[in-house]
């Protein structure tokens, strides 16, 4: 990996322009246009396309060419949103994004009929495409469009909710990240210095093992939310008006209803896992519990909540951390390893934090025919290296299938998406703990049963909370931010128990938690990181069996997540499958209890 460590740690977008001002956006703008608008004047006033499945065939293999090397914006809104998201306090860049958004909005309303009127196929014909062999490649992309149709208005009223969707909900939550990323505190750091730090970089020292500096980093980052907090309460009724909104338009019931059809799976699926890891919240009662007496307090304050036991002092830089990651996958498969080493050679990763750059990590892909693109704010944390793993579990998802999917396939449903990445970085954890003493075993378990407690009873936790603020909301009209702050303490509370504080301040962290506004999105890390751990487990005991794992990572969307768990063997309807993983943490959380015993920290 030598070879790879000199490489640049920002991204290289010229694959889509060479600058910001680059003078082939506007010869590629009007391309995608030409493109969007044959296939809409070709297809808006025939209906032959509804009757006959040879010519939906047709129709439905030049969509997916539009789709494979166009869309709604080419690589221009890709660029731009990639650009916002490295720096989202620059006005030129946000006239820039917004107006190739408004370009996009337009031929979305405008190519939506082709879908709408598929959708809209009666019943008693449906069965005639679906059986359809040449139909075979498109078959669950026409199923989910048969299951929605239920819910779909007018292609007018589709038009006016798609156009209205930035201006009602994704310009409040822009501003109010955009403000939070553009904020710096002053903060005390080790050695009893001070410094300016930016928002990401106080909130990863809210978690710093010295306690002066975690304790001023808190304050920093309280002062900062509740500073906020008055918007923050504005933005988030006006997000959940428009949710209500659009759910009474559809008559959608309950307001997870949407992720669900969305993410193709059944709401009795999505409340087996919620109420499977519910009933087991004792266990994270029990951990921190566990963490308070190692640590020597009576109750952790909420911002401790994530503080390292031990010493895990040790620095990962990016390039450690890439050697790191390299050397598992080099175990595990060579089509994985050849992936990852793409990214890093083709500068496909943005590595630090800096001002104005959106906090967290994500891994982003558009069009099938674009690159793949990482971000990251690596500060050389042990957990850095574990989000650095997560996010290459994504970005290997999203190029194994490239290989096999077609433009309409090329999709992960939201309860799959987070099993690739969860799988990735169990591995990585697994590799760190080889060769320990006792000591720095129990550092490391304590972390791993950190993250699975934040992946699996806290985000089930952020999604019940989620439920009931839209039903209060949907029940009063307005929450206001005491309101919503109790609430969330309520439901942090009630997965932490009594050895977590909920602490001053901590009533506004739900200002900061960008999950929220991307409605119901949370369970998708429970339901991922449980299946994983199986998929892992499987790969332990029979190596060969990456190769079924390779197989759903190529899936996408052509098929339902339950059919496609169900070749693995896995039933993600069954209660018990999921009790099974979550009776794993407790298995790990007994075996740190036992090892501190021994140790004689407790």
């Amino acid at each position: 990996m030598k070879s790879l460590r000199k490489k640049q740690i920002t991204w290289d977008l010229s694959p889509l322009f060479k600058s910001d001002n680059d003078s082939q956006i506007e010869k590629k703008r009007k391309m995608v246009e030409r493109k969007s608008y044959e296939f809409i004047n070709k297809w808006k006033s025939r209906k032959d396309y509804l009757q006959n499945p040879a010519v939906l065939k047709q129709a439905l293999d030049e969509y997916e060419n539009w789709q494979k090397n166009y869309g709604t914006g080419g690589d221009e809104w890709y660029y731009f949103w990639l650009r916002t998201a490295q720096n989202q306090n620059d006005p030129e860049l946000k006239a820039k994004f917004n107006k190739i958004m408004d370009f996009s909005n337009k031929i979305q309303t405008d190519i939506e009929f082709f879908t709408l009127s598929i959708a809209k196929i009666p019943p008693k014909l449906q069965k005639k495409f679906l059986e359809y062999k040449p139909l075979e490649n498109y078959k669950h992309f026409i199923e989910k469009l048969f299951a929605e149709a239920k819910y779909l208005l007018s292609e007018a009223e589709e038009k006016i909710l798609t156009l209205q969707f930035t201006t009602s909900h994704l310009n409040w939550v822009k501003m109010t990240s955009g403000f939070l990323a553009k904020e710096e505190k002053k903060v005390f750091l080790e050695d009893r210095k001070e410094g300016i730090k930016n928002f990401s970089e106080i909130l990863t020292l809210s978690s710093d093992k010295n306690k002066s500096v975690r304790n001023s980093a808190a304050n920093a980052l309280n002062e900062i939310l509740e500073k906020h907090s008055d918007v923050a309460e504005a933005e988030i009724n006006s997000v959940l008006a428009n949710k209500k909104i659009n759910d009474e338009l559809r008559k959608i019931l309950r307001p997870d209803l949407s992720r669900h059809i969305n993410d193709d799976i059944d709401s009795k699926t999505v409340d087996i896992l919620v109420n499977s890891v519910s009933d087991r919240f004792d266990i994270s009662k029990r951990y921190y519990k566990l963490k308070a007496k190692l640590m020597g307090v009576k109750k952790l304050k909420y911002h401790e909540r994530n503080v390292e036991y031990g010493n895990i002092d040790k620095k990962y830089s990016y390039n450690k951390s890439v050697n790191l990651i390299y050397k598992v996958l080099k175990k595990l498969d060579k089509s994985f390893l050849d992936i990852f080493e793409n990214f890093i050679k083709n500068n496909q990763i943005d590595v630090y934090p800096t001002k104005g750059k959106i906090s967290g990590a994500f891994c982003s892909y558009n069009l099938i025919c674009q690159p793949t693109y990482i971000l990251l704010n690596h500060t050389d944390k042990l957990r850095d290296v574990l989000t650095m793993a997560h996010e290459f579990g994504h970005g290997i998802n999203d190029e194994l299938m490239k290989e096999k999917q077609n433009a309409l396939n090329f999709k992960t449903s939201l309860s799959t998406a987070e099993v690739a990445s969860t799988f990735m970085e169990d591995f990585i954890l697994q590799e760190i703990t080889k060769q320990t003493d006792d000591e720095l075993k129990l550092a490391i378990m304590m972390m791993r049963l950190n993250d699975d407690i934040s992946t699996i009873f806290r985000q089930i936790a952020c999604y019940k909370f989620e439920q009931e603020l839209h039903n209060n909301f949907r029940e009063k009209g307005y929450l206001s931010k005491k309101e919503i702050g109790k609430l969330f303490q309520e439901h942090m509370s009630s997965y932490m128990g009594n050895f977590v504080e909920q602490s001053p301040g901590s009533e506004n962290w739900w200002v900061l938690w960008s999950h929220i506004r991307n409605f119901f999105y949370n369970y998708s890390y429970a339901s991922g990181l449980l299946i994983s751990k199986s998929l892992q487990n499987s790969v332990k005991n029979n190596p060969k069996f990456i190769d079924m794992v390779k197989d759903f990572l190529l899936a996408g969307s052509s098929d339902s997540p339950k059919n496609v768990f169900k070749k693995l063997g896995i039933n993600i309807t069954d209660k018990n499958f999921w009790d099974k993983g979550i009776n794993e943490i407790e298995i790990l959380l007994k075996e740190a209890t036992k090892l501190a015993e021994k140790l004689r920290k407790i």
